[in-house]
């Protein structure tokens, strides 16, 4: 009998011959996908593989980015890019690299620690990559090499761009500079972008250039190009720009700047101007001042030796990194403040004899024979401190240190600026909290006159102004806009303090720069609409001894420069209608009223008439001197020639 096949059997069968289909299904499709790609990879991409052949790659190279540039609020150059001719060195076309360099020496400035340089950076860079030989260098000294290039195999003349300050010492605080990225900088990075390992690319080092790097900067364009195994460009393919970096556009009037400059020459000092409409900085000036260009590729030794051995610091800028004792300029805070409390009114009167006794000690006034009877206004006009220190007594440190904060001390203002300081308005618990200590009576008189623990910054003290000038939260502008986009006003909101107070605060000051008396008399300006208000200052740098006292404390002239006093002087104008508001400091100048005041109204005087103001504005007996002063400043002023390598070796 006939055996049959199980049912599962015949089921497999049937199943064979589709399981080899869809197999051979994908076989068919792997096979047909590889043929395709192979006929991709060997037809349509034929050209760009053939660029791989023989040991070439390609390489993508960044291309640096277009710094943004800097202007004055009226549309004057600070920073710019401009041509930077070089001349360079190809090692392996130039054959006797000894020999080349002494010709090249021979028609150009070429020192031996130059062509020293050159070569050591030869040996440490591959035969066929550029090196400078020297930067920033004349036309004339271009053209010499161009026609001398036959006799100069290897050396090329090239055109790159630099940075370029051509306002020279007046921003040199402000803008800052930009120098080539260090390893030291790259470490301050987290995580450095590409770009800033470019040779020779140059970032932000102080003030502006470095706080607004990322905004200036821009960023990189990239380019493809086709080298071979040694690493020799053969040729561009394709080239991708980059974007260029933001104009900025400060408030600084770059003509002001420069007038407030030249006024400050010969000291160690600094000015701050602020429009009290919007808060911009109109001036910010700090002396001396210093080329920022000497630092764009790299200052010399000796350049830089003078510069750190000057004892007036050229290098510090003491507008916003510099803080002192505010001295009697403090006085309207220390009122504010009694006024609030209630502890006084206007017409409160406080008797001086010459000093007062607090515990066992004497805190002395600036006039030894006493003020008299004095109240508000006769205390600010003649500066009596005997005042001061009995109101803050009765009002306490505390208040006092809350008030100078209203009125910007002791705060750290928003601007980019390098080792911007906060200053200090000191409280008791900030004396327990740094010095373990605790806050003693006599603190608290030192404190009321602006000595002691407070410090302030020119910036702060124009701020300060400005706020008592307009009752409003000024806060400082510097950067004006940003690619044509105005940056947010810095007038700020009305102050939380009574207008009353603030108004008597503001008519004692008025004294002070127009009563016959007032210690800033002799520098008042004469033209009725534009009568300025102020307030002297001067601050101990040194203690006075009873010994000295009792036979005569020494003038400040007899002392040496650094022991001598600082002198200060605020003041904003037109009394009426504030329009400007100014702090001066002149480090150990001496009496605020004889160093500091006459060179703040000539300053506001200038701001005000927006150039040179008329003689007429000035007191009779300062018109000659004054017609003499603008003279000379004004020869100073004229823009020097810019510096070439030949003057600079």
């Amino acid at each position: 009998m006939k055996q049959q096949k199980p049912k599962s059997q015949g089921l497999a069968y049937k199943r064979l011959p589709r399981r080899a289909l869809i197999l051979g299904g994908l076989q068919a499709a792997f096979i047909g996908g590889l043929a395709a790609r192979m006929r991709y990879m060997q037809v349509d991409q034929a050209d760009e593989y053939r660029l791989l052949a023989e040991e070439n790659r390609i390489n993508i190279r960044l291309i640096p980015p277009t710094r943004g540039r800097i202007y004055d609020r009226n549309g004057q150059i600070i920073g710019q890019n401009s041509p930077s001719y070089r001349i360079v060195m190809v090692r392996e076309d130039a054959g006797d690299v000894d020999e080349v360099l002494t010709r090249l020496s021979s028609l150009i400035p070429l020192t031996e620690d130059e062509m020293e340089r050159a070569k050591t950076e030869m040996r440490r860079s591959a035969p066929f990559l550029p090196v400078t030989l020297a930067d920033q260098v004349t036309w004339e000294d271009i053209s010499k090499v161009a026609v001398n290039a036959p006799a100069l195999p290897g050396v090329t003349p090239e055109v790159g761009m630099t940075r370029q300050y051509p306002r020279y010492e007046d921003f040199a605080h402000v803008v800052g500079y930009v120098g080539p990225v260090s390893d030291y900088d790259l470490s301050q990075i987290d995580d450095p972008e590409p770009v800033l390992r470019i040779p020779r690319f140059q970032i932000g080092k102080v003030g502006l250039e470095a706080k607004q790097e990322s905004t200036l900067r821009g960023k990189a364009g990239a380019k493809r190009v086709e080298v071979n195994a040694t690493g020799r460009v053969m040729r561009e393919l394709d080239r991708q720009e980059g974007e260029a970096g933001a104009d900025l556009q400060l408030s600084v009037d770059a003509d002001l700047q420069q007038y407030a400059q030249a006024r400050l020459a010969g000291e160690s000092a600094a000015a701050v101007v602020i429009d009290c409409e919007t808060g911009d900085i109109r001036a910010i000036s700090s002396a001396p001042s210093f080329d920022p260009n000497l630092f764009v590729r790299g200052i010399s030794v000796g350049d830089y030796r003078t510069l750190t051995q000057d004892n007036y610091r050229p290098l510090a800028n003491k507008t916003v990194q510099g803080t002192y004792p505010p001295g009697s300029t403090f006085k309207m805070i220390t009122a504010m403040a009694a006024l609030e409390a209630g502890v006084i009114g206007p017409g409160n009167t406080v008797y001086c004899p010459g000093h007062l006794k607090v515990g066992s000690r004497r805190f002395h006034c600036w006039k030894r024979g006493g003020h008299g009877t004095v109240d508000l206004n006769l205390s600010l006009k003649r500066s009596c401190d005997v005042y001061y220190y009995d109101v803050a007594l009765r009002t306490g440190i505390d208040k006092i240190s809350d008030m100078a904060r209203v009125f910007g001390l002791g705060i750290k203002h928003d601007i980019p600026m390098s080792a911007v300081a906060a200053g200090l308005a000191p409280n008791q618990a900030w004396k327990e909290r740094v010095h373990g200590e605790s806050w003693l009576v006599g603190d608290t008189a030192n404190a009321s006159i602006g000595q002691g623990f407070m410090l302030a910054s020119p910036l702060q003290l124009a701020v300060m102004t400005a706020r008592i000038a307009t009752g409003r939260e000024v806060k400082p502008r510097l950067v004006r806009s940003i690619n044509g986009v105005e940056e947010p006003s810095g007038l700020g909101e009305p102050l939380a303090v009574n207008p009353n107070n603030l108004e008597q605060v503001r008519k004692a000051m008025f004294s002070v720069s127009n009563d016959r008396g007032g210690t800033a008399y002799r520098s008042r300006i004469i033209a009725d609409d534009l009568r300025m208000a102020g307030k002297t200052g001067t601050s101990q740098v040194r203690n006075i001894t009873k010994a000295e006292r009792a036979a005569g404390v020494i003038r400040n002239e007899d002392l040496p420069w650094e022991r001598r006093d600082h002198a200060l002087f605020v003041s904003f104008a037109p009394y009426d209608k504030p329009k400007y508001a100014i702090a001066v400091v002149v480090e150990h100048g001496g009496g605020g009223s004889k160093a500091a005041a006459p060179v703040a109204r000539d300053i506001m005087l200038q701001a005000l008439y927006n150039g040179t103001p008329p003689l007429e504005a000035y007191p009779v007996a300062d018109r000659e001197r004054i017609k003499e002063q603008q003279k000379q400043l004004e020869g100073d002023r004229r823009p020097k020639a810019r510096p070439t390598t030949k003057d600079r070796a």
